[in-house]
């Protein structure tokens, strides 16, 4: 799945976020737009999981925040 979270110029701490998910979901990438304003997680995490451990990482967010996007996926590379 994959998810946007807006920022509203409030940046997160990207490593903390990473180690947190990273734990629950090793084959995660999380980065954020080149102006800092989404934070994007690709992850096999749920919605309510995921803002749990990002509020877990120290960035308060609620469930509101979060943006599903869809799967740009098309199972060619098999990842």
């Amino acid at each position: 799945m994959q998810f946007k979270i807006k920022t509203f110029g409030n940046a997160p701490d990207l490593g903390a976020i990473e180690r947190t998910v990273g734990e629950v979901d090793p084959s995660a990438v999380i980065d954020i737009d080149a102006g800092g304003e989404v934070l994007r997680i690709s992850t096999m995490i749920g919605d309510t999981e995921l803002v749990s451990l990002i509020n877990q990482a120290g960035y308060r967010m609620s469930l509101d925040h979060l943006e599903r996007v869809p799967s740009e996926c098309c199972g060619g590379c098999g990842g």
